[in-house]
């Protein structure tokens, strides 16, 4: 019976592509014309093709080029720093010129500065209180640096996820649709399928570039972390030289 129903089929799919060549045949003698076979599809009519979860795919992407662009900018600004700033902090300190000290620090936008200018203000307590405060403003200065990062985070692992959504709702909706039809073709099939799997592209495109914003966003952070314990150190070792 199965060998039936499967002869049945080639013989209707035979039928059918016969009928179509016998058409075009006829449609180009007659001096009509040939509607050309599509052999590419443009990006938009890709991205137009994987259905409304690309919307959602779109606004992901937008969200990781800005907070990327914004950290990016903020993170390199606080990183920069004079070459002798601590050289010249050192010369004011121990010249007791707290007041050069203290304006050197507030026009500087490094947190490096911020530490330091707490460092200064807390001259002349115990030096573990000292220490106590510059740690507590580092840790300020790193969580304003952090801010928006978890984003970045938060897309690289859900962007794949609605990829996924969007094509396992697509071949449901298929497999439904060949439930209600005895005509099964592959061709069908295959530009469901093609389609669908665009949006597990886009999901993993989009999760591709968070992680590689976030990765690169702190690679320059723990640069200017490692800049601004090093300028602690430096700090409290200037306060602890012998005869100053």
């Amino acid at each position: 019976m199965f060998q039936s129903v499967l002869l049945q089929q080639v013989v209707t799919n035979t039928v059918v592509a016969a009928n179509q060549v016998i058409d075009t045949a006829k449609n180009a003698m007659a001096g009509m014309p040939v509607a050309p076979k599509q052999d590419s599809l443009s990006l938009w009519e890709l991205i137009v093709k994987g259905g409304p979860i690309m919307i959602p795919m779109g606004i992901l992407s937008v969200l990781t080029v800005y907070f990327f662009i914004e950290r990016f900018i903020t993170i390199r600004k606080a990183s920069k720093l004079e070459n002798n700033f601590m050289n010249h902090i050192k010369d004011y300190v121990h010249n007791g010129n707290m007041d050069a000290a203290k304006a050197l620090c507030t026009n500087s936008v490094s947190p490096v500065a911020r530490i330091v200018e707490k460092g200064i203000l807390r001259i002349g307590k115990p030096i573990k209180e000292i220490e106590e405060a510059m740690e507590g403003i580092g840790k300020l200065e790193i969580n304003r640096m952090e801010r928006n990062l978890s984003v970045l985070s938060l897309i690289g692992r859900i962007g794949p996820i609605f990829g996924f959504i969007g094509t396992i709702a697509g071949v449901i909706k298929i497999f439904y649709d060949i439930s209600l039809t005895d005509n099964i073709s592959i061709g069908v099939i295959s530009s469901g399928l093609y389609q669908k799997m665009i949006t597990s592209a886009s999901g993993l495109f989009v999760g591709l570039l968070a992680f590689i914003a976030y990765y690169i966003l702190n690679a320059m952070l723990d640069r200017t972390i490692n800049k601004m314990e090093t300028a602690s150190v430096q700090f409290i070792d200037m306060l602890q030289e012998p005869g100053k």
